[in-house]
């Protein structure tokens, strides 16, 4: 029962946590700027431009219909896990709007474009870290993949670029050279926030003294090894190979150890961007 409550508290907070920051993105750094952009924002920013309303209203009515769309065609797995975003966001982009002065923060188009992209790459990280969803276009990808058993990513690339190609009748060169720009940027901050906390280092330790340096890993550094049969290429000679996966922190002190007792030691470190299982992702 404690787990799942913290669990939805952890949903709960990601969710708001990440529109929130997805309204902050578009209202102080995008829109002043008329900088392009993707998603249900971009539909609204193409019809706003056309229709004169508040753009809060316009995408809470796109991603209301978008909704509808994908509840029709998905089912009841995706109701559940979209709904939250589908009218908080458009409620996040009222308030961040009534904030005075928000929409000036910076009159410098390239630093609205690297603060904007990266505020949007860390909301909808956020929001995707908890297994909840942002909605907008990502529905209709969702719902083509499902017509038409596409690929997600692609199709979502593909959705992202048309609503790109739809504001490019009123804006400049250089604000949809800016809007490419913020969506590259949010593209590397998403799957860092999605990585966050989770990669590791990875070691695999070749040593004639193996079993010297397992005892240490063990005792000294309380790390957890797993112990690989190899044979040596040049004089096929049966050995066992270390292998480790440790906080980044601990690099440097695992390098000394092993080194300490064989210098010779042939070592490889290889970053992983994830580690399920007891003493990572549960209690040992």
């Amino acid at each position: 029962m404690k787990s799942n409550v913290k669990r939805m508290m952890e949903t709960a907070i990601g969710v708001l946590a990440g529109n929130m920051i997805l309204a902050l993105a578009v209202t102080a750094f995008l829109a002043p700027h008329g900088i392009i952009m993707g998603g249900a924002t971009g539909i609204g920013l193409t019809i706003s431009h056309y229709i004169p309303a508040n753009l809060s209203v316009i995408v809470l009515i796109v991603n209301g219909v978008l909704f509808l769309t994908g509840a029709l065609v998905l089912g009841k797995k995706f109701i559940i896990t979209t709904i939250a975003s589908t009218f908080l966001y458009p409620l996040c982009l009222s308030v961040m709007q009534t904030v005075p002065g928000i929409s000036e923060l910076t009159g410098n188009i390239m630093l609205a474009t690297f603060y904007g992209g990266a505020a949007i790459g860390i909301g909808a990280g956020l929001v995707l870290r908890v297994g909840a969803s942002t909605g907008g276009t990502d529905i209709l990808a969702l719902v083509f993949h499902k017509w038409f058993h596409l690929p997600v990513a692609a199709l979502v690339y593909v959705v992202d670029f048309i609503v790109l190609g739809s504001q490019v009748m009123f804006s400049d060169s250089e604000q949809i050279m800016y809007g490419i720009l913020a969506l590259v940027i949010e593209t590397v901050m998403l799957n860092r926030v999605m990585l966050l906390g989770q990669s590791q280092i990875q070691l695999f330790i070749i040593s004639d003294r193996y079993e010297k340096i397992r005892e240490q890993m063990i005792g000294v550094l309380d790390a957890g090894v797993t112990m690989m049969h190899i044979e040596t290429g040049y004089g096929r000679e049966n050995k066992k190979g270390v292998l480790c996966v440790i906080p980044k922190r601990k690099l440097y002190s695992v390098k000394e150890l092993v080194h300490s007792v064989d210098e010779k030691a042939f070592i490889t470190i290889t970053q992983i961007n994830e580690v399920r299982g007891r003493g990572f992702s549960i209690e040992r």
